[in-house]
């Protein structure tokens, strides 16, 4: 007798099989792509199918999730969205059921292979995506620069204001940051420029041309024709120009991104300290983020980073910058989706705390 598949991989298969009766899928594979069990596996592997995650097992207790969440953290809240008006972007006006993930019908519908117009929270809309659509409904963040500038609208940059509160772009935020400027995902300070959609080489500007579409594996191969010897996304660089004044510019993109948003968050740090009176310690796995650093060490103990300890003390001006910290944090790939977009977000956010506190900008270059 032949061994059974698991349940979980039969659901899924005949899902599969269903939806290849369709014209609707939209990462189908060709007859000699990968098989439907290899398609499966990868899938299962994948943090889309991570049903124990705490991307979808938040709402357990309350056995349904609300609808300002549901679009990302459910197949069920997806594909009402795509089937909807999709008026507010990544928002649905219902709670769905819990015990769902990023099933194969999100992407595999009509729905899915028909969205050609994304939303987004900035009110603009991209039509650029093309198959790539789908994904950015999800992975664009859930703010913008118009939330910011809401929040701290008539008060003054360096006073405390007791309402104001930490803005969270959310996690995973590449399409808005590949966007740049187009969709405005970091803060962008007043008569700045700011850079725009990141374009590659021809047919390398969508998601599925870097991510394998079902494990979301990222496929270094694809670059390594150009970009000879690296051994790593974060050693690919297409610029001389030395952004963080350290005199290198044989590494890859992601260090002078990685140096100055370290020494953003310094700068946030003595803004804290010296400014808005209240230490502050940022901890990138424990919500809202940014706590009292209440013995003042720069690090974000386990007991700092609880909710009651938040940071309260903001300031319009340092919250810009934790926004932008933030942004930048949350983008773990912001260095090939958008790099000099994610530089100019740093720099401005540093020379507008330089304004208050000693910040070293020498050596710095604004792409």
């Amino acid at each position: 007798m032949p061994m059974m598949m698991p349940l979980t991989k039969m659901i899924t298969a005949s899902l599969l099989i269903a939806l290849a009766s369709t014209q609707a899928a939209a990462q189908d594979t060709p007859d000699d792509g990968p098989s439907l069990d290899a398609i499966v596996d990868a899938w299962l592997a994948s943090p889309h199918a991570s049903r124990s995650s705490e991307a979808f097992t938040h709402w357990h207790e309350e056995g349904e999730i609300p609808g300002t969440c549901a679009v990302c953290h459910s197949s069920t809240g997806a594909v009402d969205y795509l089937l909807g008006e999709m008026t507010q972007p990544g928002v649905i006006d219902h709670a769905v059921p819990t015990g769902t993930s990023v099933d194969c019908v999100v992407c595999h519908t009509s729905a899915a292979s028909s969205l050609a117009i994304v939303p987004f929270p900035s009110g603009e809309t991209v039509d650029t995506f093309e198959e790539s659509a789908v994904c950015t409904v999800c992975h664009q963040g859930r703010t913008s620069t118009f939330d910011v500038e809401s929040a701290v609208a008539g008060l003054e940059d360096d006073v405390i204001a007791g309402d104001l509160s930490f803005i969270n772009i959310h996690y995973a935020p590449s399409a808005a940051t590949l966007m740049g400027t187009a969709v405005r995902g970091g803060y962008e300070y007043d008569g700045k420029v700011y850079k725009g959609q990141f374009t590659h080489v021809p047919d390398m500007n969508g998601c599925v041309d870097c991510h394998r579409p079902h494990s979301l594996e990222v496929q270094l191969d694809n670059c390594t024709a150009c970009h000879q010897g690296v051994t790593s996304f974060t050693d690919i660089r297409t610029t001389t120009t030395d952004f963080d004044g350290d005199g290198d510019t044989t590494v890859g993109i992601s260090v002078p991104i990685n140096a100055l948003h370290a020494r953003l968050e310094t700068a946030i740090q003595s803004y804290g300290m010296d400014i808005a009176g209240t230490p502050i310690v940022y901890n990138v796995g424990s919500y809202p983020y940014f706590f009292i650093d209440s013995d003042a060490d720069g690090i974000a103990s386990d007991d700092e980073s609880i909710y009651p300890n938040r940071y309260q003390s903001w300031t319009p001006r340092l919250l810009k910058a934790a926004y932008n910290y933030q942004v930048v944090a949350k983008d773990t790939g912001i260095y090939t989706h958008n790099p000099h977009y994610a530089l100019q977000l740093l720099y401005d956010s540093l020379e507008s705390l330089s304004e208050q506190v000693d910040v070293d900008m020498t050596g710095l270059v604004r792409p």
